[in-house]
């Protein structure tokens, strides 16, 4: 019975652990068609998602959110740290009705990722967005 519970427990890990990859390989995607005046520096509150993006070595990776320039946010209580100057990505739709100062989100529903780019607060933070992103551009949060 032990050894069930130990496979079931390894299994779990093993698909979250592949989910996080593909979840930051979208976040790149994402992040690679959007450009600002100065190069991306990203932290996370999600510290499996910094990781990652470390790992792939595309984008620099900060410890300090003082010195990140985009955040991605998965926990709304993160969003106090977040000074005037950052620009915000949530993990959950949820988020961006309660962090009006994020732009965007990724988010999980039913089992396939939804990206969400909210073009008039993309443009009230000079964020300019590549054509390829323009399908999932919204006006509004719904």
């Amino acid at each position: 019975m032990k050894i069930l519970i130990m496979l079931i427990f390894s299994s779990l890990l093993l698909i979250a652990s592949s989910a996080n990859a593909h979840q930051v390989k979208v976040l790149e995607k994402i992040f690679s068609e959007i450009s600002i005046d100065e190069k991306l520096c990203i932290w996370s509150d999600d510290q499996n998602i910094l990781n990652k993006f470390k790992q792939n070595n595309r984008f620099e990776t900060v410890e300090n959110i003082e010195n990140a320039n985009i955040i991605v946010l998965k926990n709304k209580n993160s969003a106090d740290k977040v000074s005037k100057n950052q620009l915000v990505f949530v993990l959950d739709y949820k988020l961006l009705h309660k962090i009006p100062k994020s732009f965007g989100a990724l988010f999980w529903k039913k089992g396939r990722p939804n990206i969400v780019i909210i073009e008039p607060r993309a443009t009230a933070q000079n964020i300019d967005i590549s054509k390829s992103l323009a399908p999932y551009l919204e006006e509004r949060v719904w």
